[in-house]
């Protein structure tokens, strides 16, 4: 029995459709069944989540191999970025050890470090940290952003791409090499397959893009081109924590996830770790469409 969290997500969508299709016996921790879609008929339920460890008992009961995908960017109500990212990690991970589970495969994030600027990447160093401590045996892998169409950041920038200026905040000079989601799960299933532990992978697309070069090929697949005004990261700051005050969760954006787009996150060895799965990842420009 494998358990899937973060199934609901952009990468866990695509993945459970594989999982389910190849007859692996899964379960799912999830808050509300129906977010799985046609998907949930083909899989147990074990209903909590991640800010619920008396849930994990339950989840956790007759599974072999944990697949830990779920996070967030921003923080959730009752929940903040490092309670969901790295204390969770650090409870399931340690209930998995006591439930005698065999693997556990985890998601983090390239540039994660305990040390980083931003509170996501710091969460995931730490959650890292948690889970090559744990004595269970696991694997890692660390994508750079990752993307599908119409996700919440490419129709932001979609909706942004309205006005006649689209604003970036910054100097939008941090580097990416954005990885589609499918591209992602396909590593994560051949991941599981590999009898090794202990490994960690860099998940990279084969493009080296600054953060205004992907805004710019996200409007071009768009088909609405703009010119780019930089705001200044102060501003950018300023506004965004006015914004997340009055608005909390409903925010259409947050200062920790502008923030993210000033880190650079990309592999030195590019699309080797992913090839070393077995899968050539595609260009973001083919995936959108974009010429």
């Amino acid at each position: 029995m494998l358990l899937l969290t973060g199934a609901t997500g952009l990468v866990g969508s695509a993945l459970l459709a594989r999982l389910t299709a190849s007859g692996r016996s899964v379960r799912c921790l999830v808050r509300d069944p129906r977010r799985l879609g046609p998907e949930r008929v083909r899989v147990q339920i074990a209903l909590g989540d991640l800010s619920d460890p008396a849930s994990f008992r339950n989840a956790l009961r007759g599974v072999d191999t944990v697949l830990h995908l779920a996070a967030a960017i921003r923080d959730q109500p009752g929940a903040s970025i490092e309670e969901t990212n790295a204390v969770a990690t650090w409870r399931l991970v340690r209930a998995a050890r006591k439930a005698g589970v065999e693997r556990f495969v985890f998601s983090s994030a390239q540039s994660a470090s305990t040390h980083d600027r931003t509170r996501f990447l710091r969460a995931k160093g730490l959650a890292e940290r948690a889970v090559v401590e744990s004595g269970v045996p696991h694997t890692i892998l660390a994508p750079s952003i990752v993307y599908a169409p119409g996700d919440r950041f490419l129709a932001l920038l979609e909706r942004m791409a309205l006005l006649p200026v689209v604003p970036i905040s910054g100097s939008g000079r941090a580097l990416f090499q954005p990885i589609w989601a499918h591209d992602v799960a396909d590593c994560v299933m051949a991941a599981l397959e590999r009898p090794d532990v202990g490994e960690r992978f860099e998940l990279s697309g084969p493009e080296t893009l600054s953060y205004e070069a992907l805004v710019e090929i996200v409007l071009r697949a768009a088909g609405r081109p703009r010119a780019l005004v930089h705001v200044p990261l102060a501003v950018v700051s300023r506004s965004l924590r006015t914004l997340e005050a009055l608005m909390r969760s409903k925010a259409f954006a947050t200062w920790d996830e502008a923030e993210l787009m000033e880190v650079t996150r990309i592999a030195a060895r590019g699309t080797a770790d992913a090839e070393a799965l077995g899968v050539v990842p595609r260009r973001i420009s083919a995936v959108l469409g974009a010429h």
